[in-house]
């Protein structure tokens, strides 16, 4: 059993193959469910200068705003669409800092022909995406105030804004650890991420487990094994699995070390969503 319900396609900025191309390769795996969620990174529907009141920090790309506003319906309409040729397809969006930007998410939400949301956070507010940053040039202080703003923002996207599922909660280790070998004590934010976990709990919202990390320097998933347990400790079940591929080669890649881990971790079934909705498959 294969689903996977965190993809891109040539629709969001950073990723190459195109919706077509993605569902064919679908087919061919042979996926249960498959959902497209391409970007939506609300923030950047605003002008620069409404983005970043202190000043464009170092690090931002101009060329990642064009045309980002027409990006994501444009997506939820071809991938609404492709639907009725392919009819395990989802049609989801990725949509990153709802509150930086209300009126953005409420414009997509809006949309009927949403299947699936996944709630992310790649950026904290007035700043640029955690890709972009250069975490080697920072003290480990800097460091520690930057993950504790990060997980403060998450959890009041968890209390406030509207999602199925929390996207790649431990999202900038991908970087901070991964690319740059800088360890960090995520002890310190035991509490909040609690705090986040039974608010997702009680909201009835869940959380992924993003396989990206799996190839790529980081080497495990985002969240890991830990967080997934604490989750289930704090009355969460409903969990989702996603490749965050970017690209054909990477669709499914990492699902079965994905699954394999939700069981380990306690969890009998994985959950996905049709018009908003869950729906559960026994791993």
């Amino acid at each position: 059993m294969l689903i996977d319900l965190h993809t891109h396609t040539s629709f969001s900025p950073d990723a190459k193959s195109s919706p077509e191309e993605m569902c064919a390769r679908a087919a061919e795996l042979g996926l249960e469910r498959f959902a497209v969620t391409d970007h939506c990174d609300c923030n950047y529907w605003l002008p620069a200068e409404e983005m970043f009141p202190g000043g464009i920090p170092e690090g931002f790309r101009d060329e990642e705003m064009c045309g980002v506003r027409d990006y994501a319906p444009a997506s939820i309409r071809r991938i609404a669409e492709l639907k009725e040729r392919y009819p395990f397809l989802l049609c989801g969006i990725e949509l990153g800092q709802p509150l930086q930007n209300p009126s953005a998410a409420e414009q997509i939400l809006a949309m009927d022909e949403l299947d699936f949301v996944i709630g992310s956070h790649h950026m904290n507010a007035g700043c640029a995406d955690f890709y972009w940053m250069d975490y080697r040039s920072m003290d480990i202080s800097g460091i520690y105030r930057l993950l504790e703003t990060c997980f403060e923002e998450i959890c009041q996207m968890c209390r406030n804004a509207d999602f199925d599922t929390l996207g790649h909660l431990t999202y900038p280790l991908r970087y901070i650890v991964g690319d740059c070998g800088i360890e960090v004590d995520m002890h310190r934010y035991d509490d909040i991420i609690r705090e986040i976990f039974r608010t997702l709990a009680e909201r009835g919202r869940g959380i992924e487990i993003n396989t990206s990390g799996l190839r790529q320097k980081y080497g495990r998933t985002l969240p890991d094994a830990e967080y997934v347990r604490l989750y289930k400790e704090c009355g969460g079940e409903i969990l989702t699995v996603g490749s965050d591929a970017h690209c054909t080669a990477d669709l499914a890649a990492g699902i079965p070390e994905g699954l394999a881990l939700a069981a380990e971790c306690g969890f009998k079934y994985i959950a996905f969503f049709e018009n908003r909705r869950a729906g559960f498959i026994k791993i």
